[in-house]
């Protein structure tokens, strides 16, 4: 079976979401017939790399609330991310593009190392004081720590087509399949969960799909085919 979660970098609940995610995962009896493919999906598409503010002063700005509002829901999101055993800074982060981390992991998945970078750039976003926006150094120490090959990561930085067409037939996908927040989780293409669900929830979800998956039909003949015993040979 497999599930693919579309996400962002700059979403706290998709890093709260994950946790909850693999906290089911990891109890289900199937866990180790499950594919988990991660896909992009960008909050704030076309901000300019060099567009970086505070996260107080972006949730002001966008939502219309107030800082002490602002700060309430930071203060709140911390407090979901420590029930999952998750690190997060409610004060001192900044917003900006995600655009370059999401080309990197596209990179990183075909290094099978896609998973490693994105805890590592999660947990470097919400739990770190170093900034990961506008910093291609800082991107690439991460990548680094992931097991990818600094030098590979400073060519892919340095491309800005590198895997661009992979984020965005992820995100023309996430809109062809309703999406339009994150963290968003289709299961075998059946069974779509949206938001960071309580584990319970993901629990559920896998174990509907996996029961409902269709079974192989086998169309069979009298065809020759090769087996464990060797192949047949046809004799005249």
């Amino acid at each position: 079976m497999r599930v693919e979660i579309w996400s962002d970098i700059a979403c706290p609940w998709c890093y709260v979401g994950k946790a909850r995610f693999e906290k089911a995962l990891a109890a289900f009896p199937h866990r180790e017939q499950v594919e988990v493919v991660h896909r992009s999906f960008e909050l704030d598409p076309g901000r300019a790399k060099d567009d970086v503010q505070p996260v107080i002063s972006m949730l002001t700005r966008k939502y219309g609330m107030s800082e002490a509002q602002a700060e309430a829901g930071e203060d709140n999101l911390g407090t979901q991310a420590a029930a999952e055993g998750l690190p997060y800074r409610t004060r001192g982060r900044d917003h900006g593009s995600t655009f370059d981390m999401h080309r990197l992991l596209h990179f990183a998945r075909e290094q099978g190392r896609q998973v490693e970078l994105l805890d590592l750039l999660y947990r470097a976003n919400f739990a770190e004081e170093r900034s990961v926006f506008n910093d291609d150094e800082r991107l690439v120490e991460l990548a680094g720590a992931a097991g990818l090959d600094a030098d590979a990561v400073r060519k892919v930085l340095a491309d800005p087509e590198a895997y661009a067409d992979e984020v965005r037939a992820d995100e023309r996908e996430a809109a062809q399949l309703g999406a339009n927040g994150v963290p968003f989780f289709v299961l075998d293409r059946t069974y779509g969960v949206s938001g960071a669900q309580p584990a319970e929830v993901f629990t559920q979800a896998l174990t509907q799909a996996w029961g409902e998956r269709s079974p192989l039909r086998l169309i069979d003949g009298d065809a020759e085919a090769c087996g464990p015993d060797g192949c047949a040979v046809p004799q005249n």
